[in-house]
């Protein structure tokens, strides 16, 4: 296995990181490595995402959990792997919350590919989700 897990602080309210979450089609106005994305269904457990990230060609990603207002799960599956990545939002008080990203690479091959594959997808992670509680901060 590999993984992987970033952190930050925000006054952010977890509603309005949810509020961004949820509304995958506009992920674009805040993940800048987003060319094109489209939601299959509700966003909840069970929906598609096809994402396509700037320059390289679509991934499919399967919403494997959501809890709303607190955290969602998306996986992507290729060549014997999974990519799982958990987004969670934690209330740290009245006006604090802490935004979690925590990938793990898991399937046959993954402590020698995930070194290689994980870091060039969780690279922009910072830059992502500053931007995201930017967003929500309004």
């Amino acid at each position: 296995m590999w993984k992987y897990e970033h952190a930050i602080e925000t006054t952010a309210t977890p509603a309005a990181i949810w509020a961004l979450w949820a509304d995958v089609e506009n992920w674009g106005t805040w993940n800048a490595d987003i060319e094109k994305i489209e939601l299959r269904g509700p966003f909840a457990a069970g929906a598609l995402i096809t994402m396509t990230p700037a320059g390289q060609d679509p991934v499919e990603l399967l919403v494997a959990e959501a809890v709303e207002g607190e955290s969602f799960v998306d996986e992507a599956r290729f060549a014997g792997l999974v990519l799982r990545t958990a987004h969670r939002i934690e209330a740290l008080g009245p006006d604090r919350s802490r935004v979690v990203y925590r990938m793990e690479i898991t399937g046959e091959g993954a402590d020698e590919v995930g070194p290689e594959i994980g870091p060039a997808i969780t690279g922009d992670w910072p830059e992502t989700m500053a931007a995201l509680v930017r967003a929500a901060q309004g």
